[in-house]
């Protein structure tokens, strides 16, 4: 208790993240020392991004995918999912209801699908931009000029989870892919003036404590302005469907020392931790988070965005959302919320 003590203390001084630190910190198991954890990450958030939460609606928009994630359900390879593509129309007017209800940010989210062109990706963000909206893509790793076209036509943020900074477990996760070039994606990112996102999954095979600390230096080291921390979920159409989920504490725990590497960083209570615990999105906010993300994707497809099972039955909606926030005491953020490491976007 005494060294977990002295370790949250040098953070509130401000000193850099150690490795060892980390590794210590990620082995807390007594009820003493996680309460310390949790309480740290709850003042370092205060006092960095406040105490407003900022709501993001996401539009799963394709579940077609060009890859074999060996996490992931919607991976090519998976023949028990029915794939869908969401019309450029269609994606507008969802963008449209996003703010009638009020969100102020959306994320386009997809597959890794090829179907949409860079043109017509930028075709839409710029609709999207005429809505007054923030936007936020995830579509995965694609050219460097695909990166600038979106740029130019209005993109605020890109989501590129690195999902762990092991390079071996890495290649194994994604067959035919490397962690170098996916970390060369998010500095190009940054280099085109993006708020760029990233993050891990905790609770991976092969993922021992070592990892995870080496996960939390590496979002330091990329300046993330925004980190996405949640939880392994099986799914029976990938290859780690034997693999078991991580009881949701240690998701929590990584999500607290997120925040007192990367304390300016929007970090949410991610719809996975709300999957493996009914009160994961309530945890979330006490261990350091300050966003909430919701789907608008339509119903009709949103039951086959399964990245992982049962993800489409999270009751995440609006009014749900407002009402958590309201009873921890917090506020809905009015503005864009736009990263401390943003390029001056208005």
């Amino acid at each position: 208790m005494k060294l977990i003590e002295e370790i949250l203390s040098s953070y509130s001084a401000g000193s850099e993240p150690k490795r060892e630190h980390l590794l210590a910190l990620l082995g807390a198991a007594s009820g003493k020392d996680l309460q310390m954890i949790r309480e740290q990450a709850d003042v370092v958030r205060r006092e960095w991004v406040g105490d407003a939460i900022h709501l993001r609606g996401i539009i799963e928009f394709s579940n077609h995918c060009t890859q074999d994630c060996a996490y992931c359900g919607l991976n090519r390879r998976n023949t028990g999912l029915k794939r869908y593509r969401m019309t450029p129309e269609d994606i507008v007017a969802t963008a449209q209801k996003a703010k009638q209800t009020g969100y102020p940010t959306v994320v386009l989210q997809s597959g890794e699908d090829p179907f949409y062109s860079a043109e017509l990706l930028a075709d839409i963000v710029k609709e999207i931009k005429r809505l007054g909206l923030a936007v936020t893509l995830s579509v995965g790793e694609r050219p460097t000029r695909d990166y600038q076209l979106w740029r130019e036509a209005g993109a605020d943020r890109y989501l590129l989870k690195f999902e762990t900074s092991d390079p071996g477990l890495y290649a194994r996760l994604r067959p035919g892919n490397s962690l170098e070039d996916r970390l060369r994606c998010l500095r190009d990112l940054r280099g085109l003036g993006y708020q760029v996102g990233s993050g891990n999954i905790v609770g991976l095979p092969y993922q021992d404590t070592g990892v995870l600390a080496e996960d939390l230096l590496l979002m330091r080291d990329l300046q993330l302005d925004m980190a996405g921390i949640g939880p392994f979920i099986p799914h029976p159409g990938t290859a780690l469907a034997a693999h078991p989920a991580p009881d949701a504490s240690l998701s929590l725990k990584v999500l607290a020392l997120a925040r007192l590497v990367i304390p300016w960083a929007h970090l949410p209570a991610t719809t996975a931790l709300g999957c493996l615990n009914p009160e994961g999105y309530r945890l979330g906010l006490e261990w350091g988070a300050n966003v909430l993300m919701a789907s608008l994707t339509p119903a009709a497809y949103r039951k086959h965005y399964e990245i992982y099972p049962q993800k489409a039955q999270v009751d995440n909606a609006y009014n749900k959302l407002k009402t958590l926030v309201i009873r921890l005491g917090r506020s809905i953020a009015q503005d864009h919320g736009h990263g401390l490491f943003a390029s001056r976007l208005t």
